[in-house]
């Protein structure tokens, strides 16, 4: 007998557990055999039980972020084609993944931590992970600048970010360094990590909507002072993981 969550795994039909646990939530997931829906991750089953697990639009990349980075790419009706581009934040790989889908020649992603893009990516040939590479120093970064000059030798033009536990203040100057004139950025803007200790609620969740406008002046502000001129605010049609709202940003360096 197995979890539910961890024969979906085991039968190959999910990647992650964690993965399988929002499918079942949602209600994605059924017996084989008589279409009974099922609801409890840690419901046991035998190995040999059928399961059936109907499409989830977040299933569509390895991590939803690929959804909020789409989502902006859609509203700007911006091209990749043949591009090769900087993803800073690479974790999964849900930004990189829908990168590749929207025609990126190839991503270069910038991870702090190891081992989390997904086996998918990591094996996919469009795809220089730099793992270990904190971005408040990926300017001076010597494995990065040999990558941008042996993948894109007339420089990198486009920039996308998903940060976590770090404000993004702190990584704009290091692109600007790193972005030709004219480049783009595109970023998921985490309010939770802009507004400072003690501003989240027990659950870590901004719920102050003048605590929302302040990080859009300072990130506006930092954008403005690292040579960006900004294109385009608005709210992610995706709240986070953990139930915050997050916004999208485009920004082009002058």
């Amino acid at each position: 007998m197995l979890r539910l969550d961890q024969l979906l795994v085991t039968q190959g039909l999910v990647r992650t557990r964690t993965r399988a646990q929002r499918l079942i939530r949602n209600g994605r997931v059924s017996l084989a055999q008589d279409g009974r829906r099922l609801t409890k991750p840690g419901e046991k089953l035998p190995e040999q039980t059928q399961l059936r697990v109907a499409e989830d639009p977040e299933e569509r990349y390895v991590s939803r972020a690929g959804l909020k980075l789409e989502a902006l790419l859609d509203r700007l009706a911006l091209r990749l084609e043949g591009r090769t581009l900087l993803d800073v934040g690479q974790s999964t790989g849900g930004f990189t993944d829908c990168a590749l889908r929207y025609g990126a020649a190839h991503v270069i992603g910038i991870e702090v931590g190891h081992d989390q893009l997904d086996e998918s990516l990591r094996d996919d040939p469009r795809v220089t992970c730099l793992e270990g590479l904190n971005a408040r120093h990926m300017a001076e970064d010597e494995s990065l600048r040999a990558a941008m000059a042996r993948l894109a030798p007339r420089g990198v033009d486009l920039a996308v970010m998903d940060v976590s536990f770090i404000s993004q203040t702190l990584i704009l100057p290091e692109l600007s360094r790193l972005l030709s004139p004219g480049g783009e950025l595109l970023s998921l803007v985490k309010p939770q990590f802009e507004v400072g200790p003690g501003k989240v609620n027990d659950r870590g969740i901004v719920s102050d909507p003048a605590l929302h406008a302040a990080v859009e002046e300072r990130i506006k502000a930092c954008c403005r002072q690292q040579g960006f001129g900004i294109l385009h605010w608005s709210d992610s049609p995706l709240l986070g993981g953990d139930g915050n709202r997050e916004f999208l940003l485009h920004a082009r360096r002058q």
